[in-house]
């Protein structure tokens, strides 16, 4: 069925692609007007193409009768700032008019809120009339800084139209193996988490034989305590574009998309400026530099699903399918976009991707180590003297990372969790026994990932932690696997009886829930979600002794 659904949505293509009618609908009418239109356009089913649009959390009636929505990301709950700004709203608009978001990003500040398609935070709710009155505040931006010996993500060199259009005359005109070569020998892994080598992702697409092929950005950034994607979609946008076009040369393929969240709006509108100025200077589009190479660009702005960061749930979604996670094989590099050949990578894949052509692959691979190589970016949330995003070596100490870049904590801190919601959490003293190292935070029973961390203060209730992280699970969950769609659930059913004081947490039942979840899940969310709980259970369980009965 969604291989037909995908062939159907693949006749119209990405320049008027399915999942945007269905957003353009559903910003008209919060009835079934137009479904039929759509529908026959796309000769599908009407219950399809509903189906599709009651999955997203922007697109419900429900949501968009709220003026106003709360941050409810990991770090800002540990920040203990959003109770009192949900007040604040609600005191404003009304108890019915403030819904939640997760997460805006603004991790390293707190009080995120977001106003009539605009982000919010820190003291902004202090200017709320201001706000209102659709007056533009002038917000301060996040730190960033290199701490590389050589930067591959924060150095200018595309920072403008000529700068791209040089390097983009001598790529293009490279031979296809050489760049593939040079990724292969810098060892550069995705950034999203899997760690796959980047430079064998493109080659595989690169031989498979297809009509057409595709390049997808992940710019679907939604775990907490990360926000790198905003840093390099609105301060380095151009060199994540040039990451894209020169794999859509590498692979043979002449268009791609970027999705992006739609809780980043100033990123769509970095992106927006940035492709329609390279457009306007002919670097995009048909027979760039007069050379038989096309390749054309779009945004999908996502629609509150935060499993759209799973490569095939986001390919489902663009297609204008429910975001659901596909059995692999057949990968994306064979069967993608319309069931065509595709690379899907993260931003920050890309632009590292452009940093290394750029810098050479031997000052890349000379960092870190062969599975752990290169530089990362690291985000702080509030509760470090500096947050901020800083580009750090691969195989760095932890502990230099916390307490001389991240310049330490505010306040006490007992544990992190790094990597998002799926990430594992860290005792700080186990944290600084760690280098800054995939293999290294794995063969720990953590997870490296993208490297975002979220502080939980000293006097923060782990078993509030480990029910918001069921209760995440359970909103998120894209429902096709029973461990994942069941298993969520039973977890946060548990969490809320603790919280209820209504019973005690069955230790048996939950490690068996927890095991049958890490086992049987389709997909990263559900499957990994485990980790962190089980972090905590190892490494905080004298806290929860009293909440927990041993039964056999």
């Amino acid at each position: 069925m969604s291989k037909n659904i995908s062939n159907l949505s693949g006749r119209i293509g990405l320049k008027n692609n399915l999942f945007e009618k269905v957003y353009e609908r559903s910003l008209k009418s919060n009835n079934s007007d137009g479904i039929k239109e759509i529908a026959k356009e796309y000769h599908m089913g009407v219950s399809t193409i509903h189906g599709a649009e009651s999955f997203y959390e922007f697109l419900r009636p429900a949501h968009r009768e709220k003026k106003a929505f709360v941050c409810n990301g990991s770090a800002c709950m540990c920040a203990g700032t959003q109770g009192p700004l949900k007040e604040k709203l609600k005191k404003k608009l009304g108890d019915d008019k403030v819904g939640e978001m997760f997460c805006l990003g603004y991790c390293y500040e707190n009080n995120a809120f977001h106003y009539n398609g605009q982000n919010y935070a820190g003291n902004d709710i202090n200017k709320i009339d201001e706000i209102i009155s659709g007056k533009d505040l002038e917000q301060e931006k996040f730190h960033s800084e290199s701490f590389a010996s050589t930067s591959f993500l924060m150095d200018d060199k595309i920072s403008d139209n000529n700068k791209f259009k040089q390097h983009l005359e001598k790529f293009i005109n490279t031979d296809k193996q050489e760049i593939v070569k040079t990724l292969l020998d810098s060892n550069l892994t995705g950034r999203g988490g899997a760690g796959f080598p980047t430079g064998l992702k493109w080659d595989y697409c690169r031989k498979a034989e297809s009509e057409k092929k595709y390049v997808i950005c992940n710019a679907d950034e939604g775990d907490s305590g990360a926000y790198s994607d905003r840093y390099l979609l609105e301060d380095q946008a151009l060199k994540v574009i040039f990451g894209m076009v020169i794999c859509g040369y590498v692979i043979g393929g002449d268009e791609g998309v970027l999705y992006i969240r739609g809780e980043y709006p100033k990123s769509i509108e970095s992106l927006n400026a940035s492709i329609n100025s390279l457009k306007k200077e002919g670097l995009l589009g048909e027979n760039i530099l007069g050379t038989n190479f096309s390749f054309d660009l779009n945004i999908c702005i996502g629609q509150g699903a935060y499993i759209c960061g799973e490569e095939t749930a986001l390919i489902a979604s663009i297609e204008g399918r429910r975001a659901e996670v596909e059995v692999r094989p057949p990968f994306p590099v064979t069967e993608g976009l319309y069931k065509k050949p595709t690379v899907v990578n993260n931003v920050e894949t890309l632009a590292a991707a452009a940093g290394i052509l750029l810098n050479g692959a031997e000052k890349f691979s000379s960092i870190g180590n062969k599975k752990s190589a290169g530089t990362k970016l690291v985000c702080f949330d509030s509760f470090f003297n500096n947050p901020g995003v800083y580009e750090i070596e691969m195989g760095t100490p932890m502990k230099k990372v916390l307490n001389d870049i991240g310049g330490g904590f505010k306040e006490p801190v007992k544990a992190l969790q790094i990597g998002g919601p799926l990430g594992g959490v860290i005792p700080i003293a186990e944290a600084e026994k760690l280098n800054l190292d995939f293999q290294e935070f794995t063969a720990a029973g953590f997870m490296l990932g993208h490297a975002s961390i979220v502080s939980i203060p000293k006097d923060f209730p782990m078993v509030e932690y480990i029910h918001h992280l069921f209760e995440f699970t359970a909103e998120e969950s894209c429902g096709k696997c029973f461990p994942g769609r069941l298993g969520s659930y039973r977890g946060k059913e548990m969490f809320d009886q603790l919280k209820s004081k209504t019973a005690k947490i069955p230790l048996k039942v939950l490690n068996d829930l927890l095991l049958t979840m890490k086992n049987g899940c389709l997909c990263a969310l559900c499957g990994a979600i485990p980790t962190p709980i089980m972090n905590i259970l190892k490494y905080f369980g004298d806290e929860m002794k009293d909440d927990m009965v041993n039964e056999n």
